[in-house]
C-alpha cells in the first residue's frame, strides 16, 4: 500500500547504514559464516565430531518443518524462525552447543497437483521450492548448521522412514506391560505364526473400516484432515463415508500414555486441552439393555453417567450398528407416534431409507444433526434398573466407530438428547436436582445429587455424582448387567492415501494377500515413474467411486519376485502411498545423526542431544539400523523420560493434533523398542503468533492487490483508499496468498536490510501472539540500527569511533541494568521487551555522546542475538578478528544494579510539598529527619502539630498533621 503526497529526499551521508550497505555487510558475514563453518554443531560420534571435546551443555532448539512452497516466503513465515535464531545465537554464547537447523517437509498434495496439471515431475518443481526458499532464508542470515539439512525426499531420508514403518509394523502392544514389543515375542508367547492371528495385533496393520472417501481428489483422508463442514482440508470437496481396506497405526494402543505424559511436558496448557480433548479419554460404565422381544438380543451402551440410568427414556444406535437389522420389525407397534416414522410404512423401510441417507454425511455434519433427525426401530428395550421399555431409535448423530455404537438417553440431563425428545414427544423425567432443586430448568447438566433413582435393590437419591457413579457400577456388576470402563475418542491412525507424492510402503503381499515387511537391505524402495501422477478422480459427489492408485498403473513395479527366506517367489506391491505425517513424525531424530548411513541415528548423538545425557544406559548398544537387536531395554510406561526432547520447539498451533500427537506415538514406539532414549520428542514447545495485515476488497468483494492500494486524505479530513481510482474498502486478516496481502522478505531486504527486519519482527510484538504487519513502522527500527551504527562509525568519514576510555558512572549503571534485564528477557523469549531495553540504552548513549569500548563492546553483543550481520561488522571494526558468535554474552555486576540515589516523595496531608534525592540505603529516622527540614513541608505544616509520620523508606515519607 502506498500512500500520496510529495516529499524531499534528505542528503545521505556516504557512509550512512541503510539498505545498500546493510546488504554488503549481510552478504559478506553470510559468506564468511558458511566457508568458515561457524555454527556448525559437534557430535560425540560420527562424521560430524571433531573429537574435540564438547561443551558442559547442549541446546537443541527447532522450528517445525516447513513445506516448500512455490510461492515462496512472505513476512509471516520467518517469524519463529528469526525468534528461534535469536534464542539459538544467545545460547551459543552462554557456551552450549546449540544444535539448529533446518529441513523440508517435502512430499504432499500440492506438489502434486502442480505435476497433475503441468506435468512436471514433483520431484523437479519440490527442488526448485526448496532452492528458493533456502535463498530467502540465507538471507536473513539464520545460523543453521547446513550439514543437517535434509528433505523427506531424500532417497536416504526416505529409507529410514520406511524403516521405522517396518518397526512399527513388525511390533505389537503388550498390555500387561503397557508397552510395544516385537512381533517375534507374540510369535513366541501364542506359539503361533498363523498371519491370521499376528497380523491382527500388528501396530501397523490393515483393516476393512470407515473411512473418509473424497471422490474430488481420488483419496481417503483421516479424520484431522476433514474440515468442520465435512470437506477436505485441501481442496474443498465433499468427503463421504466409506468400508474399505486401509492401513492403520494403532495410536490407541497408547491413548493413556499420550494423555499422561503430557503432565510432564513444558508445553502451552491450551495445546495439552486440544491433545487431551483429541484423544477424549472418558470413564463410566458399559451397560446392557436387552431386547425382550428378540432372543439373545441386548444392546451394550457405554455412558459417563451411569448415575443418570433411572433417567434413560429411549435408546438410540448408529445407523452401521449390527444389532439394527436383528431388532427392526415389519410393522409400526401399535399407538407408534407418526414423528417417529419417518412417514414410512413399516420400520424395516423408513429404517432402510434413514441409512441411505446417512451414508452421505461425514461425521463431523452426522454429530452436529441440528434438526435432530432419526427413526424408531419398532422394538423396545429394557431399562436394567427399573425394567421400563424404552423405544430403540436410529439416528446418525451416532456413531459406529465411537463407543459401542449406541446411547441410552437421558434428555433431562443431556441437551442433544433433550433436543431429540423435544423433537419426538419423548419423556424427559429428572434424575438430578441441582444447588436450587428440582425446579432448575431442564435440560440440567450440572453437577448436583441424584433423585427418582431406586429400585428395590439400590438407592442412589441424595448422592452426589461421583458416590452415585460408584453405587450404581457396583450395582450393575454385582447383577451382572454391566461393569465400569474407560473409552476413548481417539481412533487409529489412517496410514493409506491414494496419491503418488509419499513414500512407498516398503511391504508386499503374498498370494493369499498376508503382507510382509520389505528386507532391510532392499531399503528404500522408490517411487517408479508413472505415466500420470494423479489418482483417479471422480465427481465430487460419487459416493460409491473406488479408490485407484497411480503406483497401481506401473505393472512392472508392482509385481516383483522376492527371496523373502523361503525361496524366490512372486509378490505384489502396495500401491497406496504413506501420507505426508510420516517424514514429520520422526525428523528431529535425524538432525542429531543426518549422515549416518548404518542406523537411524548413533545412540551415544541421540542420547546427547535429545537430553538423557551422554553415557546414559540404553540396553540396544549397537544403535538402531538395519539389523540392530529390537531390545526392550528403552524403558516404557506412563511418565517415563518426560524431561528428555529437544530443548526448545517453536510453531503454530494449528498442529496440535495432527503432527504433535502422530510424532509423541511414533517416538513412543521407538523408546519402546529401546532405539531413543526418552519417551517424548519435544520437551519445550512454544507456539508462535500471526503476523495479520490490512487486505482490500472491492465493490464485488474480491481481494485486490494491497501494494497496489493508494492511502489519500478527502476533502473532509477522512483516509481512503482506492484501487486504480476506485475506492476499496479495509479490513484485517492474517497475511496470506488468498487476501492479496502479501509482503515478501524480499521487498524488506532490499528496502531495509535483513538485520532491519530480523529486529522489526521481533519487536512488534510477545512471540506467542499475533501482530499487525505495518511496512512503514518498519522504518523504526531501521533508526534503531543507524543510531547503533553511529555510535561506532563516522557517518561522514566511515572511520571507527571508539576510544578507550572508562565511561561516567552513571552510563555504567544504565549498562548493567540493561545487561540484566535483556538477559531476563532471553531466558523468558521476551524478544520484544528485550529490543525496547536496547533501544532505551542506545537513546542514552546517543544523548550522552558515548563512544567509549567499555560502553559500546557489551552493547554490541547483546544486539547479536538480532542482528547478527550489523553486530559482527561493528565488532571488527572495533578490532576483533574472530566472529563474535561464541563470545560470552555480558553479565551484570550486583553492585552496579543498586542504585547510590533514590527520589524521596515527601507528603503532608496527603499532597505533594517537596522531593528529596536520598541515599537507596537511608532510614526511618533519616528520612523523617531530612524530610522535616524541608522549607516547603515547613510551610505547609505552618506550625500546625504533627500527628503522625508514615515512613515507606526510601521512596515516600507523608506527614499528618
Amino acid at each position: 500500500m502506498s500512500t500520496s503526497g510529495p516529499h524531499v529526499d534528505a542528503p545521505i551521508a556516504p557512509h550512512r547504514y541503510g539498505a545498500r550497505l546493510a546488504a554488503e555487510i549481510e552478504q559478506r558475514w553470510q559468506d564468511r559464516w558458511e566457508a568458515e563453518g561457524t555454527f556448525h554443531a559437534d557430535n560425540p560420534v560420527g562424521e560430524l565430531s571433531s573429537g574435540a571435546d564438547l561443551p558442559a551443555e547442549k541446546y537443541f532448539l527447532m522450528d517445525m518443518f516447513p513445506y516448500p512452497s512455490g510461492a515462496g516466503l512472505h513476512v509471516g513465515h520467518p517469524l519463529g524462525y528469526i525468534a528461534t535464531d535469536v534464542i539459538g545465537r544467545y545460547q551459543r554464547m552462554l557456551g552450549k552447543n546449540v544444535l539448529h537447523a533446518l529441513g523440508y517437509d517435502a512430499f504432499g498434495l500440492p506438489a502434486e497437483l502442480h505435476a497433475i496439471s503441468t506435468g512436471e515431475h514433483p520431484r523437479t518443481n519440490t527442488l526448485a521450492n526448496i532452492a528458493n526458499m533456502r535463498r530467502q532464508l540465507r538471507r536473513l542470515g539464520l545460523a543453521h548448521d547446513d550439514r543437517r539439512s535434509f528433505a523427506t525426499i531424500d532417497p536416504d531420508f526416505v529409507r529410514w522412514t520406511q524403516w521405522i514403518f517396518l518397526q512399527i509394523f513388525e511390533s505389537w502392544y503388550d498390555e500387561e506391560q503397557q508397552r510395544a514389543r516385537p512381533i517375534a515375542e507374540l510369535v513366541e508367547k501364542l506359539g503361533t505364526d498363523d498371519p491370521d492371528v499376528i497380523d491382527a495385533h500388528r501396530l501397523a496393520y490393515i483393516s476393512e473400516a470407515p473411512v473418509n472417501w473424497c471422490p474430488g481428489l481420488g483419496t481417503v483422508l483421516a479424520n484431522e484432515e476433514v474440515t468442520a463442514e465435512g470437506r477436505s482440508e485441501r481442496g474443498n470437496f465433499p468427503v463421504f463415508q466409506r468400508s474399505l481396506r486401509q492401513w492403520n497405526m494403532r495410536i490407541t494402543a497408547y491413548a493413556d500414555r499420550l494423555i499422561d505424559d503430557l503432565d510432564g511436558l513444558d508445553w502451552p496448557e491450551p495445546v495439552k486441552q486440544m491433545q487431551r480433548h483429541w484423544i477424549g479419554r472418558s470413564h463410566g460404565a458399559e451397560v446392557d439393555f436387552e431386547v425382550p422381544e428378540v432372543e439373545n438380543a441386548s444392546i451394550r451402551v457405554f455412558t459417563t453417567r451411569p448415575d443418570t440410568l433411572f433417567g434413560a427414556t429411549y435408546m438410540v444406535l448408529a445407523p452401521e450398528h449390527e444389532l439394527v437389522d436383528a431388532i427392526v420389525t415389519d410393522a409400526w407397534p401399535e399407538g407408534t407416534d407418526e414423528r417417529w416414522t419417518g412417514g414410512a410404512p413399516s420400520p424395516t423401510e423408513a429404517v432402510a431409507a434413514y441409512r441411505a441417507a446417512a451414508a452421505a454425511k461425514t461425521d463431523v455434519e452426522r454429530q452436529e444433526n441440528r434438526e435432530k433427525t432419526g427413526v424408531f426401530t419398532g422394538a423396545f428395550a429394557a431399562n436394567p434398573v427399573n425394567g421400563a421399555r424404552v423405544p430403540v431409535f436410529v439416528a446418525d448423530y451416532v456413531l459406529v466407530g465411537y463407543g459401542t455404537g449406541a446411547i441410552m438417553a437421558v434428555p433431562a440431563h443431556d441437551e442433544r438428547d433433550f433436543a431429540f425428545a423435544t423433537a419426538f414427544g419423548l419423556p424427559t423425567p429428572r434424575v438430578v436436582a441441582g444447588p436450587d432443586g428440582v425446579d432448575d430448568e431442564l435440560p440440567f447438566t450440572g453437577a448436583g445429587t441424584a433423585v427418582a433413582s431406586a429400585n428395590d435393590d439400590v438407592s442412589l437419591d441424595g448422592l452426589d455424582v461421583d458416590a452415585a457413579k460408584e453405587r450404581i457400577i457396583a450395582w450393575l456388576e454385582a447383577e451382572g448387567r454391566g461393569t465400569g470402563t474407560t473409552t476413548y475418542r481417539l481412533r487409529d491412525w489412517l496410514f493409506s492415501r491414494q496419491r503418488y507424492w509419499g513414500e512407498p510402503f516398503p511391504i508386499v503381499y503374498d498370494e493369499d494377500g498376508h503382507p510382509h515387511a520389505v528386507p532391510d537391505h532392499l531399503l528404500p524402495v522408490e517411487l517408479p515413474e508413472v505415466p500420470d501422477y494423479s489418482p483417479r478422480t471422480f465427481e465430487p459427489d460419487d459416493a460409491d467411486s473406488e479408490p485407484e492408485p497411480p503406483l497401481g498403473r506401473v505393472q512392472d513395479w508392482v509385481h516383483v519376485t522376492l527371496d523373502l527366506g523361503d525361496g524366490p517367489r512372486p509378490y505384489r506391491r502396495e500401491t497406496n502411498t504413506m501420507p505426508n505425517w510420516a517424514g514429520s513424525s520422526w525428523y528431529e531424530l535425524r538432525y542429531t545423526d543426518p549422515t549416518n548411513r548404518d542406523a537411524l541415528c548413533d545412540p551415544e548423538n541421540e542420547r546427547y542431544w535429545m537430553g538423557a545425557g551422554t553415557g546414559a544406559a540404553n540396553s540396544t548398544g549397537g544403535g538402531a539400523g538395519p539389523g540392530a537387536a529390537n531390545s526392550t531395554g528403552g524403558g516404557a510406561g506412563p511418565g517415563a523420560a518426560n524431561s528428555t526432547g529437544v530443548d526448545l520447539y517453536v510453531g503454530g498451533v494449528e498442529h496440535a493434533v495432527l503432527h504433535l500427537l502422530y510424532a509423541r506415538f511414533w517416538h513412543k514406539v521407538l523408546f519402546d523398542l529401546g532405539h531413543v532414549s526418552g519417551a517424548e520428542p519435544f520437551h519445550r514447545l512454544v507456539n508462535q503468533g500471526y503476523i495479520q495485515a490490512h487486505a482490500f476488497t472491492d465493490a464485488r468483494g474480491t481481494y485486490v492487490p494491497a501494494e497496489e492500494v493508494v492511502e489519500s486524505v478527502d476533502e473532509s479530513g477522512a483516509t481512503v483508499y482506492t484501487h486504480d481510482g476506485v475506492p476499496v474498502a479495509r479490513e484485517y486478516g492474517k497475511m496470506g496468498k488468498s487476501l492479496k496481502n502479501v509482503v515478501t522478505p524480499d521487498d524488506m531486504y532490499d528496502e531495509y536490510g535483513a538485520d532491519t527486519f530480523r529486529v522489526y519482527e521481533m519487536s512488534m510484538g510477545p512471540l506467542d501472539q499475533s501482530r499487525p504487519w505495518e511496512t512503514r513502522a518498519v522504518v523504526g527500527s531501521q533508526r534503531f540500527l543507524q543510531r547503533l551504527w553511529r555510535l561506532v562509525v563516522d557517518e561522514d568519514t566511515g572511520e571507527t569511533q571508539v576510544v578507550d576510555e572508562p565511561t561516567d558512572e552513571a552510563t555504567r549503571r544504565v549498562l548493567h541494568r540493561t545487561i540484566a534485564g535483556v538477559r531476563d528477557d532471553l531466558e523468558s523469549l521476551g524478544l520484544n521487551t528485550a529490543i525496547a531495553k536496547l533501544i532505551e540504552y542506545v537513546n542514552h548513549l546517543t544523548k550522552v555522546g558515548a563512544r567509549q569500548r567499555e560502553a559500546l563492546e557489551p552493547l554490541l553483543l547483546m544486539v547479536a542475538p538480532f542482528a547478527p550481520h550489523l553486530a559482527e561488522e561493528l565488532w571488527s571494526r572495533t578490532g576483533h578478528d574472530g566472529s563474535l558468535a561464541f563470545e560470552p554474552f555480558p553479565q551484570p555486576d550486583p553492585s552496579l544494579l543498586v542504585e547510590d540515589t533514590v527520589t524521596c516523595v515527601v507528603q503532608v496531608q496527603g499532597k505533594v510539598r517537596s522531593t528529596m534525592q536520598v541515599p537507596a540505603s537511608a532510614d526511618d529516622a533519616e528520612l523523617t529527619e531530612r524530610a522535616m527540614a524541608e522549607a516547603n513541608v515547613q510551610r505547609a505544616i505552618d506550625g500546625r502539630e504533627v500527628r503522625k509520620v508514615i515512613v515507606r523508606a526510601p521512596k515516600l515519607v507523608s506527614i499528618v498533621v
